[in-house]
């Protein structure tokens, strides 16, 4: 007799930004020393981040775009086809490397919604190697983000914390934090590796033993590996597309770094294109050469003018639903900024660490950046606003303030992980078809295993310093 019992799901990636949304407007209702959010404010906060999203959501349109046209010549399934035959039972070898490149960027620049443009093609390369999608969406996020966690030269989050310090006066010392972020960047991509690479060699062994959905498995194979079963020739026009396809993403980032922050002054004349300089390019810049660079891979090629737009208007209709996800998600820190709920939380949490031992106070930082980052999932914004609280509060104390840096490096690192304010986490799954639920599920152990050496090295620093 068949069960009637439904097992329960969570709802939508938009339903859950939604109920954190009047979540927070109905905090702020408890709270006398903030405002009050209003029916108003909380129906147009999703609105407000979408504008102030607007930028990135349409990077993402764009990126659909040029991945449409690259998809249509078929040059990626071809070049994949290649690399997992070349590899031959050596698949599993793909997910440290990737990990490790992707967390050097994170790392060093805090690559974090530039990892978007990549999840299509890991993602059919992985479910081309015998994986699945999830085994892609954890090799980008716990990649680049564990980069992030350990921010060495991270300009969105170091020097904007040091510049921060500077502002209030207090000067310290790079050479400290950069060696604490090597310790928590390596510890928790070491920790991340080991699972997803345990994870991965499961599925290829056994398929049932993906924690995905049967509809989740289905839909990532309709996306992404609907040629598997068919030979795509690796010829010498699609070879010359990948070539471009790779130049499309070296540009990309040579065009984020901030290279003059590093002292290399090497791209300074290279303003002929957009105006900015490489080092200086943001969304607006990016989405210009992606589309620039479609457009000059379809001639390449020999697509038709008809088949090139029709090929970029298809693939910015799949980001449609991403675009929305990354604005609303946006909303939650609009409304708290609008409240000022987000002011209020930090000087709670700067008045509940005083008189504190150090082991206790670098743990309860830690804690609260992490209840923080939840709430403001912008290491640059987290960072400007809290700096000047935290770090005379931690120098007033006898604490190290370089370990401040680290502390919120640690927390906001680890809520990126996993937190559905995040635009990056929420657009990679949608892309990805993954389901919220399912990321859970599979990074809980991941997650709590990455807290407890964050804190034993934060600890350990707060007690040498």
């Amino acid at each position: 007799m068949a069960s009637n019992n439904k097992k329960f799901t969570l709802p939508t990636a938009y339903t859950i930004l939604i109920l954190i949304t009047i979540l927070v407007a109905l905090i702020t209702l408890f709270i006398p020393d903030v405002k009050s959010a209003s029916l108003p404010d909380v129906v147009m906060a999703p609105i407000k981040g979408l504008q102030e999203a607007i930028d990135i959501c349409l990077y993402m349109l764009l990126m659909g775009g040029f991945l449409g046209v690259v998809t249509k010549t078929g040059a990626l399934d071809a070049g994949i086809g290649s690399i997992v035959k070349k590899l031959n039972g050596k698949e599993l070898l793909l997910i440290p490397i990737l990990m490790f490149v992707f967390s050097l960027g994170g790392t060093s620049y805090g690559m974090a919604e530039e990892t978007l443009a990549f999840y299509a093609l890991v993602v059919a390369t992985m479910i081309a190697a015998g994986f699945d999608s999830l085994t892609a969406v954890a090799t980008i996020l716990l990649g680049a983000g564990t980069g992030v966690l350990g921010s060495t030269v991270n300009p969105f989050l170091v020097s904007t914390s040091i510049d921060s310090l500077k502002g209030v006066g207090i000067e310290v010392n790079q050479a400290v934090i950069i060696g604490i972020g090597i310790a928590l960047w390596l510890s928790s991509l070491l920790i991340s590796i080991f699972f997803v690479m345990s994870y991965a060699k499961k599925v290829k062994n056994d398929k049932t033993k993906s924690i995905l959905s049967s509809q989740e498995i289905k839909d990532s194979i309709e996306q992404f590996g609907s040629n598997k079963e068919e030979v795509i020739e690796f010829t010498p026009r699609r070879k010359l597309v990948l070539l471009l396809f790779a130049l499309s993403f070296i540009v990309m980032i040579l065009g984020v770094i901030p290279w003059e922050k590093f002292g290399v002054t090497i791209f300074e004349k290279t303003d002929f294109l957009t105006g900015v300089s490489l080092g200086n390019w943001w969304f607006s810049e990016l989405s210009m050469w992606f589309i620039l660079m479609g457009i000059l891979i379809g001639i390449v090629y020999g697509l038709k003018e008809k088949e090139i737009v029709s090929s970029i208007i298809e693939g910015a209709s799949e980001m449609v639903g991403v675009s929305l996800i990354i604005g609303i998600s946006r909303g939650v820190s609009v409304l708290m900024g609008e409240t000022g709920l987000d002011t209020y939380l930090l000087s709670s949490a700067s008045t509940a660490l005083s008189g504190m031992s150090p082991i206790l106070f670098t743990n309860m930082s830690y804690l609260l950046y992490i209840a923080l980052s939840f709430f403001i999932p912008s290491t640059s914004g987290l960072a400007s606003v809290s700096m000047p609280i935290f770090g005379p509060l931690a120098k007033e104390l006898g604490f190290s303030p370089e370990i401040i840096v680290s502390i919120l490096s640690a927390g906001s690192g680890i809520v990126n992980l996993i937190t559905p304010t995040s635009g990056v986490i929420m657009g990679g799954l949608a892309i990805a078809k993954v389901e919220y639920s399912t990321w859970l599920k599979f990074a809980s152990k991941i997650i709590v295993c990455i807290f407890i050496s964050s804190s034993v090295i934060l600890s350990l620093g707060m007690m040498l310093l």
